[in-house]
């Protein structure tokens, strides 16, 4: 990055800072994970120069037969990763994709069958502030009271009630795996159709750790970040018979040029993810959540809907005297980031939260296995035992440091700025 280091040094020191930020904390958010040194090339490429208003083969401008081979290899290695019959790589992130579907299928005013974001939804899942907020009548479903964790039985109840035109399954903060047969067969009970985002999931999808709903749904949007360890992007699937039409919602409905550099960058992750070490990764980050939220089970947290069949969990603060919010400003003092959330049936503002979402996505690509999360959980106990305590939460922070220190992230990068 020499040529930035010269023309731009606020904007070099920042990404300097940035990259050492990344590389001395343990990275808990459930959303978030680190990209392997490939997929940064490709996303700093020369191709983010392209203008590529159309698709392979039919484009506005001239010039693209390279990016046609770039978007093609794309798409091809997404429809064999998951066994697609139509993909779409162009969505700039998953909230146009699911804006593609919405906007290509229904009309404004039609109802949606969507889970609560209380319940960990998402904010495309229908917030009032959202555009799926504002054009649809959004019904939602939630989690059972008693056991926090979908209700099938209910969900089909609530369909029949509210006859939607669509149902949409996924969440953004739900930690048990989604049966999306279930859903299936609600959709089909009111004449429905089943949109899927699998945003959080992908990864574990891909991998076969967790029931795909390509098989199910006529629809599934995604990003290409958080498990699948790719850029910050999205991407569509659907059936054959969708396919000209969601092309093109997403152009020119929504968007103009697509990210040439971007979708290259989600073809190497693709690549990457085709390969048998990534299903043996996606089984780590399984084996790692389910380590974490046992060990802070055992330390006196409550953990909603008592476990973890993904890559997150959600620990309930409430009996800890301290607020998600509080929890998460403290943590990220001692070097460990994770974020404030809601926990179902909260009675805090969705700004302050009862409870923290942790995953184990980047930590995982790092290589940290079971006996680093079992640290973990005594790390975060520590911090969040005594809040107040600013001499523990530096002794914290020391101990953070000795952990990620046997894990560099990106080997060299940061000596290599720093010339």
């Amino acid at each position: 990055m020499s040529f930035l280091k010269k023309e731009d040094r606020r904007i070099y020191d920042a990404i300097l800072s940035e990259t050492k930020r990344e590389d001395s904390n343990i990275e808990l958010i459930a959303s978030e994970n680190f990209v392997s040194e490939a997929v940064l090339e490709a996303q700093g490429s020369v191709l983010t120069n392209k203008y590529a208003e159309g698709y392979p083969k039919a484009r506005w401008y001239n010039g693209c037969e390279y990016v046609d081979d770039v978007e093609t290899i794309a798409i091809e290695r997404a429809k064999k990763l998951f066994k697609a019959e139509h993909v779409n790589v162009q969505p700039h992130s998953g909230t146009q994709a699911n804006m593609a579907i919405y906007f290509a299928m229904l009309k404004p005013g039609d109802t949606v069958l969507a889970m609560d974001l209380a319940c960990g939804g998402h904010l495309s899942h229908g917030h009032p502030h959202n555009f799926s907020g504002k054009f649809y009548k959004i019904a939602p479903y939630g989690v059972s009271r008693k056991t926090e964790r979908l209700d099938y039985d209910e969900i089909m109840e609530l369909a029949k009630t509210h006859k939607p035109k669509m149902i949409l399954a996924g969440a953004s903060a739900y930690p048990m795996a989604i049966d999306f047969k279930k859903f299936r067969q609600i959709a089909d009970a009111v004449g429905a159709f089943v949109f899927v985002d699998i945003a959080h999931i992908a990864g574990l999808v891909a991998a076969g750790l967790h029931q795909s709903p390509v098989e199910y749904a006529e629809f599934v949007t995604s990003t290409t970040h958080k498990t699948l360890r790719g850029p910050r992007g999205g991407f569509i699937m659907c059936r054959k018979e969708f396919a000209k039409r969601i092309d093109a919602e997403v152009f020119p409905g929504l968007q103009g040029g697509p990210l040439m550099h971007i979708i290259a960058a989600k073809a190497v992750c693709f690549k990457e993810a085709l390969r048998p070490e990534f299903k043996k990764y996606q089984a780590q980050i399984l084996k790692n959540c389910k380590t974490l939220s046992n060990a802070m089970e055992k330390l006196g947290y409550r953990i909603v809907a008592g476990g973890t069949d993904t890559h997150l969990f959600l620990a309930d603060l409430t009996n800890k005297k301290i607020t998600g919010k509080e929890a998460a400003a403290v943590l990220d003092k001692a070097g460990i980031t994770v974020n404030k959330n809601l926990i179902p049936f909260d009675t805090q503002s969705p700004f302050i939260g009862s409870g923290i979402r942790i995953g184990t996505p980047a930590a995982t690509t790092r290589g940290m296995k079971e006996p680093e999360m079992k640290k973990i959980a005594r790390l975060i106990d520590k911090v969040l035992t005594d809040a107040n305590d600013e001499k523990n939460i530096m002794e914290v922070r020391k101990e953070v440091s000795a952990i990620v220190k046997a894990f560099p992230l990106y080997k060299g990068l940061i000596r290599r700025l720093e010339k």
